[in-house]
């Protein structure tokens, strides 16, 4: 999440590190997960296309599906797009670029929302073993054990989510809401947010730090090869798959955890659930708001496909569906 970038930006110092070269996994996949991967994707609503137009009454909507971290394959992407969002009114982003800078400010005065202030910190709360293993994988990062120790354990697992040569790339942040912040700074153009920062970080008090200490040392293991995961998925992106580049990431990294499948995607639920239906479900009443005028709804591609993605519920609410180009 664009978030997440922003914030680990904050704290980690960039450092020079080479680049991301991780490789496309799909072509390892046994005959069992090809078609575990085309099963679960049957009759999945609107599982293609990063650039769709919703239309009804005097509101047209141009919902882009993102990607936060930067790739110079986006580039061309933002040239294509230009000429037709640079006309827009208004834009809609998860959360501003202002509003994320503004929240700097607080965390300087108050950081509890992402660190551990008082109370145990996780080298007390995690096993020995799952804390050496998050441990090694800090360092590959470059994250000091001190400050791995002191982050909540759903920032820290977001962290380490990213492979290690993001972590340190100062320009990795630039994906393409950055980039779309751009264009409507270069035009005039207003920008919104969809949810406020204290409404996402809400979320992540519904479990308690022991719920989620016991959560991250589950997971410890499906943190590793990173660069190949996100290499995999950004490839369905770029393919316009992001359906597809869900369920992969779901994929690997249950095969990375060695976790028993049940287990794994009773994880991997509750994070869609809370980080994408949710948020979806508290999107849509704003989004259906926007009236009278031509507006790009700029989100995760994530959020777009699904029962509960933001085009299936548009079609609902009333509104005709097209593909654009992208």
């Amino acid at each position: 999440m664009r978030l997440f970038l922003f914030l680990i930006g904050l704290l980690l110092p960039a450092t020079a590190h080479a680049a991301c070269e991780g490789r496309d996994l799909r072509e390892d996949f046994t005959p069992e997960i090809r078609t575990e991967l085309d099963q679960a994707l049957i009759d999945w609503p609107y599982p293609e296309g990063n650039h769709w137009v919703a239309t009804k009454g005097n509101a047209v909507l141009h919902l882009i599906g993102t990607l936060h971290v930067n790739y110079p394959r986006m580039d061309a992407i933002v040239a294509r797009l230009t000429p037709t969002l640079s006309q827009v009114d208004a834009f809609y982003f998860e959360v501003t670029q202002d509003e994320m800078k503004a929240w700097e400010k607080e965390l300087a005065l108050d950081p509890s929302p992402i660190l551990i202030t008082s109370g145990p910190t996780l080298i007390d709360l995690l096993p020995e073993e799952e804390w050496a293993t998050l441990s090694s994988a800090m360092v590959e990062r470059g994250i000091p054990s001190w400050m791995g120790a002191k982050m909540r354990p759903w920032f820290l697992g977001m962290t380490l989510a990213m492979p290690a040569c993001l972590m340190q790339d100062p320009t990795a942040n630039h994906g393409l809401d950055a980039r779309l912040t751009e264009v409507a700074e270069a035009y005039g153009i207003q920008q919104f947010s969809l949810e406020s920062i204290k409404e996402l970080m809400a979320m992540f008090e519904i479990h308690t730090i022991e719920e989620q200490a016991e959560s991250l040392a589950r997971m410890v293991n499906a943190y590793e090869n990173t660069d190949d995961q996100m290499a995999t998925m950004a490839n369905a992106y770029f393919d316009e798959n992001h359906a597809q580049s869900m369920e992969l990431g779901r994929i690997i990294a249950r095969e990375a955890s060695g976790m028993a499948h049940e287990m794994f995607d009773a994880e991997w639920n509750a994070f869609e659930q809370h980080l994408l239906i949710e948020r979806n479900n508290n999107w849509m009443p704003r989004i259906l708001e926007i009236q009278d005028q031509t507006a790009v709804i700029a989100v995760g591609a994530g959020h777009l496909s699904g029962p509960h993605g933001l085009l299936n519920q548009l079609q609902r609410a009333g509104y005709t569906l097209s593909r654009a180009p992208f």
